[in-house]
């Protein structure tokens, strides 16, 4: 995995900016810390930043096409494609030599030999850019899934592009502008496709390229999911799904470096390391090696919540000696998770707060601490997106709403009418957003544009659409958050449930299928039954640990009254500051009641967010 970026503008000069060039590579060094490189020419400048996972000696960047000394293409490449090795099996029968073992290579050859359209032909998570000499004209590909990040801004007549915001930034000719839709945008728990919470810059949406020439831009999509009939009986439906993940697990194990899994003791990432150690001990390799991360006391005196009914540890536990990792559990103290260095850390490395609270110093803890020993991670993000394995599906009432159903959820806890995270706000801003509207338009737009298959019935088109909406609208902020939070810790993580064949398939299996035996998940309980022991099977949902300890939330509410204190404290014109005064006045904080605190933190984060980025709010 690598950080990315450039500019081209065909009005100016760009080797009189190689340090501005530079600056926007730079700001992607944890992205990559084993090499960093950048190539310009008249109108491109092109930066990378490696980090070394297949090929550590020959696959340096930017890479350079050449025929009879002259250059014929750049690239600058993120990501890894998972079936390279065949793809240059073929392009070597066309006639192309490799100097390196790497997959970048591939990638640049295989742009030489198909153009846009090897988009098609790739495979794996990715984002690169290719400056193609011939035509003068700039080449943006993003992978199907929308795995690997890729920012775009249309700058006084020129284009930029980055893995992430900041470096954008840095340039100091994209300023850090959040507008209205921006500011939903932070709020939202349901992403708009294409849109970045900074004014000026938007993604490459997934499954999309992007060609930048003298004549424009121009934008195409060349992947999207696809409705068919679905033929497989049930058996086969289940053979099936256990063929794909056996094969793309196995082929996600390619690295030249240290690689584990993360694991919490649910059913998918069970599923991931027992089908990663069943590979392993196939190939005859060493066992694989699995991270788990919890809290100091938190299994002994873990209360349920809503979400949550079981704590993750010993479940991990048993997975683990079932399939014979080599496993570590990560144990956060309330000390780790206050931290200033590390809060901060989280927060830039996703250029914006979040609405998540300690979800994110903990995995970001988490992360980091996995990069001590492994530089690539398999994980099971994905799988209850794909399978259909959130509670609120199997709630009749959140499912038939004419609204997202987990914002259908959300409304039913403490302050849901307000929102998540949004509740020490002030009114006036909030009924300016309007969320509930822009959820409303959001939800329309994805109702109209779920493709269903002929034939399917009135509880599979409802159930599809959600479905649909959890892999183009939930999904995106989780693989944003996933990316940014290990990259800042240059650990590579990798998402087998996120391959898009297996994607494909399973969204045009009924919903029958999937729920055949009444529980979440069955098609992948089923596929896997025989690699998990029968407690984690049995184990319902449980999402990502929240710390339970109040002095976390005494901690928050000390830093939030200092903010309060602080007339200069940016965030005070966007609070209800007697609402902040109530909240942080509570001495007696339960725990477990994460709605309520995240309150405080998203605040406490905005606050971090204004002063570090110098953001100018256009509201």
């Amino acid at each position: 995995m690598c950080g990315i970026a450039g500019w081209v503008d065909f009005e100016r000069d760009l080797r009189a900016d190689r340090e501005l060039v530079e600056a926007m590579t730079n700001c992607l060094e944890r992205r990559g810390p084993d090499a960093r490189g950048t190539w310009l020419d008249a109108h491109v400048g092109l930066g990378h930043t490696r980090n070394s996972v297949i090929d550590l000696v020959g696959g340096t960047q930017p890479m350079v096409a050449e025929e009879d000394g002259r250059t014929l293409a750049v690239l600058t490449y993120s990501g890894e494609v998972y079936n390279f090795r065949q793809l240059r099996g073929e392009l070597e029968t066309r006639g192309h030599r490799f100097r390196t073992r790497s997959d970048t290579e591939v990638v640049l050859r295989a742009y030489l030999e198909w153009g846009v359209d090897c988009a098609k032909r790739i495979e794996g998570m990715f984002a690169f850019a290719v400056w193609d000499v011939r035509k003068q004209e700039l080449v943006l590909i993003r992978d199907r899934m929308g795995i690997k990040p890729l920012i775009v801004a249309e700058v006084d007549g020129g284009l930029m592009f980055a893995s992430e915001p900041k470096s954008l930034l840095a340039t100091g000719r994209v300023r850090p502008v959040v507008d209205t839709e921006g500011m939903r945008e932070l709020f939202s728990t349901a992403k708009t496709p294409g849109r970045t919470v900074f004014r000026d810059m938007r993604e490459l949406k997934a499954g999309h390229t992007l060609v930048f020439s003298r004549s424009g831009v121009r934008e195409q999509r060349y992947w999207a999911i696809e409705a068919h009939p679905h033929t497989d009986d049930l058996p086969t439906t289940i053979d099936t799904v256990r063929g794909l993940l056996e094969e793309i697990v196995t082929r996600e194990l390619v690295a030249d470096v240290p690689l584990c899994t993360t694991l919490s003791g649910g059913i998918d990432s069970s599923a991931v390391t027992a089908l990663a150690a069943l590979a392993r001990r196939r190939a005859g390799d060493q066992p694989i090696r699995s991270i788990t991360a919890t809290f100091v006391g938190y299994s002994e005196n873990f209360r349920p919540d809503d979400q949550r009914d079981t704590p993750d540890a010993p479940y991990a536990a048993a997975l683990a000696r079932h399939v014979g990792t080599e496993h570590t559990d990560v144990v956060l103290g309330t000390a780790d998770l206050i931290d200033p260095a590390a809060r901060k850390a989280a927060l830039v490395a996703q250029d914006q707060p979040s609405t998540l609270g300690d979800m994110d110093i903990s995995l970001y803890l988490m992360l980091k601490a996995t990069r001590e020993h492994s530089t690539v991670a398999l994980t099971g993000e994905v799988s209850d997106e794909i399978f259909g394995g959130f509670k609120w599906l199997f709630d009749e009432e959140l499912v038939s709403a004419d609204m997202f159903p987990w914002i259908a959820a959300e409304k039913r806890h403490a302050g849901g009418q307000i929102g998540q995270g949004r509740g020490l706000f002030a009114r006036g801003l909030l009924d300016k957003l309007d969320m509930t509207g822009y959820y409303q338009d959001n939800f329309r737009q994805t109702v109209a544009e779920t493709p269903h298959p002929d034939g399917q019935t009135e509880l599979d088109r409802t159930i599809r659409v959600r479905l649909y909406a959890h892999l183009t609208r939930w999904l995106p902020m989780l693989l944003d958050r996933a990316d940014r939070l290990a990259m800042a810790s240059s650990l590579e993580t990798r998402v087998p449930f996120c391959d898009h064949r297996l994607v494909q398939y399973v969204y045009n299996v009924p919903w029958a299928f999937k729920t055949f035996d009444g529980r979440e998940k069955s098609l992948l309980r089923a596929a896997v039954k025989d690699l998990v022991p029968q407690v984690v099977m049995d184990r319902p949902k449980s999402p990502y640990p929240v710390t339970q300890d109040p002095r976390y939330a005494e901690a928050l509410h000390r830093e939030m009254a200092a903010v309060l204190a602080d007339p200069s404290s940016p965030v005070l014109p966007l609070l209800d500051v007697a609402a902040a005064q109530r909240a942080i006045g509570d001495r007696t904080p339960v725990a477990n009641q994460w709605h309520s605190r995240v309150n405080v933190e998203t605040a406490l984060q905005f606050d971090a967010w204004l002063r570090h980025y110098g953001i100018e709010l256009a509201l």
